[in-house]
């Protein structure tokens, strides 16, 4: 008696589940929802959007704030290329089913920061990062959103995300431009020198080293700071810390071999 009334109320639900497609409205249909497709000319005008404002935000950053303090032409170069093709390695990983280890993989590679013999300098590694997070953000940040779901779903761009898109990377150059003001932040910078004077390197001579220091260099000495001593030449390795002046930069500070310098 029990088991034919719980037969009877479950043919009872499966039947009003039946007839919920009485009201289409209502439904969610999840096929539909995946059937959605871009057209070719949005998939072209996405592309360009992300392309064109990582470009622009890229190009921003290394020709204003970076360049005109380094001066190294191979980073303009490195920058500029690397941004582009990360975003569009980003954008089609983005719009395939990639797998898990292969995209570990490509960051992973993205981590082996040597492109010559010596270790990218420490400005030259936040710019890269930077360079990275945006292309991240601008490759994979949501552009179109899919409306209409019930009757004909489709995509359409959407104007708030475009300008959330923008305001991020606005942010970031502020913050840059905010960091790299001369006016805002001191500038302090270093100079690997082989001194010869090492009478002068002992804790009681340290007023007559700096004066010393500054007279060579032509530069007011912050800080000093001793490091390797040869006794049989008589000659030390000092970093000199000192400020930098309006629009000058030292980008071969600690270089102190003909080799290692590339312009």
């Amino acid at each position: 008696m029990i088991l034919n009334h719980i037969f009877n109320f479950v043919q009872e639900d499966l039947a009003s589940f039946g007839n919920i497609g009485a009201n289409d409205d209502a439904l969610i249909d999840v096929q539909t929802i995946t059937d959605a497709m871009m057209t070719t000319s949005q998939k072209i005008g996405e592309l360009g959007i992300r392309f064109l404002v990582n470009l622009l935000v890229c190009w921003l950053l290394v020709h204003f704030f970076y360049y005109r303090k380094s001066r190294r032409r191979d980073y303009y170069f490195t920058f500029m290329l690397f941004s582009s093709a990360m975003l569009i390695l980003l954008y089609i990983m983005g719009n395939v089913e990639v797998g898990v280890g292969l995209t570990l993989g490509l960051f992973a590679i993205f981590g082996v920061i040597r492109y010559r013999t010596e270790t990218v300098p420490i400005r030259e590694m936040t710019y890269l990062f930077v360079i990275i997070a945006l292309a991240a953000v601008n490759g994979l940040a949501p552009l179109y959103q899919v409306v209409d779901i019930a009757k004909a779903p489709h995509y359409v761009l959407q104007t708030g995300n475009v300008g959330v898109l923008a305001l991020v990377n606005l942010l970031i150059i502020l913050l840059i431009w905010i960091l790299e003001s001369e006016r805002l932040v001191r500038h302090t910078t270093s100079k690997l020198v082989l001194y010869d004077n090492i009478a002068l390197i002992v804790p009681e001579k340290r007023d007559e080293l700096i004066a010393d220091l500054q007279k060579r260099l032509g530069v007011k000495v912050e800080n000093v700071e001793i490091g390797h001593v040869d006794f049989l030449r008589d000659a030390a390795y000092i970093k000199v810390y000192y400020r930098l002046g309006k629009g000058e930069s030292n980008s071969v500070n600690n270089i102190t071999k003909a080799k290692d310098y590339l312009g």
